[in-house]
């Protein structure tokens, strides 16, 4: 066997055996009363933005594509579904004080008001995910009419 060949052998089998370590695609389960949308009751066109552009990474409502069994690619998924839920958590709303809600709430229309969010990374697998500039004032302007929400 020459040298390349055992290299190429060495990574393929590194690839397979990454394969065994994939993640954890269980969504917990939580209190449906504590749901952003069930606390806000947003108008069902602003409710449907939400749940088709923030709910798969901010929620436990994630739906785990085929492509999220292949590592390392799963891993780097995982890890922003993660860091999403961390950073705000649809799911777990009604368990943010008042204070940390209305922070997060300025924080949401910032996201999105400057094209942060959705990640430009997940528009571009999941198009559907990608809000028009019609619907990104929507949403903001609904943002910003709940009651407490500072404006700019």
């Amino acid at each position: 066997m020459t040298l390349k060949t055992k290299i190429i052998a060495g990574l393929v089998a590194v690839l397979i055996i990454m394969q065994f370590f994939g993640i954890d695609k269980e969504n917990p389960s939580y209190d449906v009363n504590n749901d952003f949308i069930a606390m806000t009751n947003p108008p069902e066109e602003i409710a449907q933005m939400i749940k088709t552009s923030c709910y798969d990474c901010h929620s436990y409502h994630t739906e785990y594509p085929w492509y999220t069994s292949v590592a390392p690619l799963s891993w780097w998924i995982g890890d922003h579904i993660e860091e999403g839920r961390e950073h705000f958590n649809l799911s777990e709303w009604g368990t943010y004080s008042e204070k940390k809600a209305l922070h997060k709430l300025e924080e949401f229309y910032e996201e999105v008001e400057e094209g942060e969010m959705p990640l430009s990374s997940y528009t571009f697998i999941h198009g559907e995910t990608s809000l028009s500039d019609e619907q990104v004032e929507k949403l903001v302007a609904w943002v910003k009419s709940l009651p407490g929400v500072e404006q700019d």
